[in-house]
């Protein structure tokens, strides 16, 4: 009888003990499923705050990046005006990186000007100079790790950014990428300086580097070239600043059907690739030909002038008075580089009257390969590189009649930047951002 009770109360204490150990494993897990819980908090919050500090960086190092491709710096392969750049506009790439990160929280937070730890300016080759930002929030709550004492963590990122110009490329690393921008207006200029006149190229026709980096800031008309920007018929020998209109196809210059400005109702094909955005990359380099418009053309207004500058007119919001559409402003010294004063017309309201960093005013133009034949003799043209240049650029009203008349209508003209690829640059062009043919890209790992 005594054993059966002493093996009975031994097994109850057996059940007993179990009861406790299952209690307290269940105590244990529970505390170790909330201790992971935690953790796994801690750790989503630092990756997502991590990935928010990098696209924030990204951002501000590419806006930076652009006011850069927009000074007219990577024209200059002397690095003169990269040099004034840095010191006398430097604060502009800057106040533009800081006002683009500010814009992007990270854990939860924007960002100040107090997070941005450095703007790095470089530039080797000129024609390529880059922008570093980095960002750093060192307050970032905890959940987990506070019992280790740690309340606040710390995250970073940098981003670089590079102005790409193919011209300088090939001297620097003895082979050239060539660029694709799109927005290309379907002008096909000569190798043949604008400004100077006949016997001066643009760009070498193989290498694509600038012959004279001081058409930077120049304009035409000019002293020795007394007409505008205006077409030549194909039968036409080449002209400086003279060019020859593009051929309206699929393959090359598809008239735009989107976005297009409200004025360009009626338009001709070619009249709405001048006013919108061709949406086809134009390349230059190896093998990069584009057809000329060799057969007969519906002119809306009586000539191609004539419709050309209407169709500019309409994408720089010029309306018949002096001021109406945008200007590089003067007052920027020393200048380049360039900044833009919007114009009473411009689209953007808050734009008016202050500087900007882009501006319907600012095309892009292909050069071709005038050395190697072209117009007059065939139907296509080699592009070896673009001038990107600003329509009208004094903001003044335009030296034409109204409406325009045949055999009258140019317009004047600034050259801003130049980007040559020459006969010699191929593999997969670089898109770049958009109509400007000098890319902006990121280039850090």
């Amino acid at each position: 009888m005594r054993r059966h009770r002493t093996k009975f109360r031994t097994g109850l204490r057996r059940k007993n003990q179990r009861g406790i150990v299952i209690t307290l494993v269940a105590v244990f897990m529970l505390g170790v499923v909330g201790a992971m819980a935690a953790l796994s908090i801690d750790v989503v919050t630092i990756y997502t705050a991590r990935s928010e500090a990098q696209l924030a960086a990204d951002a501000a190092a590419l806006a930076a990046a652009r006011v850069l491709a927009n000074s007219g710096a990577t024209s200059d392969t002397t690095g003169t005006v990269l040099a004034n750049v840095e010191t006398a506009t430097t604060g502009l790439a800057t106040t533009v990186a800081i006002q683009v990160a500010e814009q992007n929280q990270v854990g939860g937070a924007y960002l100040t000007s107090a997070n941005i730890t450095a703007v790095i300016f470089a530039g080797t080759p000129p024609t390529n100079p880059t922008v570093t930002v980095s960002v750093q929030v060192t307050n970032l709550p905890t959940f987990f790790a506070r019992i280790w004492g740690a309340k606040f963590l710390t995250v970073g990122a940098s981003a670089t950014a590079e102005a790409y110009n193919p011209s300088g490329a090939k001297a620097a690393t003895g082979t050239t990428t060539p660029v694709a921008p799109i927005c290309v207006k379907p002008w096909l200029l000569p190798n043949i300086d604008p400004v100077l006149g006949t016997g001066n190229p643009i760009f070498d026709p193989t290498s694509g580097a600038i012959v004279n980096t001081a058409l930077v800031n120049q304009s035409w008309p000019s002293a020795s070239n007394t007409s505008g920007l205006r077409s030549r018929t194909a039968t036409m020998a080449p002209m400086p600043g003279r060019y020859y209109g593009g051929a309206i196809d699929a393959a090359d210059f598809p008239a735009p059907t989107q976005a297009l400005p409200a004025c360009s109702t009626g338009f001709t094909s070619y009249q709405l690739a001048v006013a919108g955005c061709v949406p086809q990359p134009i390349a230059c380099g190896a093998g990069a030909t584009i057809k000329i418009d060799t057969g007969f053309y519906a002119s809306r207004t009586g000539s191609r002038n004539g419709d050309t500058v209407q169709a500019a007119e309409c994408l720089i919001h010029y309306n018949g008075a002096a001021g109406d559409t945008d200007s590089i402003d003067t007052t920027v010294v020393p200048n380049p580089p360039f900044e833009f004063l919007g114009g009473n017309q411009n689209p953007v309201a808050s734009a008016i009257d202050k500087d900007v960093m882009v501006s319907d005013s600012l095309v892009t133009i292909p050069v071709y390969d005038s050395a190697a034949g072209g117009p007059p003799g065939g139907a296509t043209v080699t592009v070896i590189g673009f001038l990107q240049v600003f329509l009208n650029p004094q903001s003044t009203t335009m030296p034409l009649p109204s409406p325009p008349a045949p055999g009258t209508n140019e317009i004047p003209v600034t050259i801003i930047n130049m980007a040559g690829c020459g006969t010699g640059a191929s593999g997969t062009p670089i898109l770049g951002n958009g109509a400007s043919p000098v890319a902006v890209r990121l280039i850090s790992p």
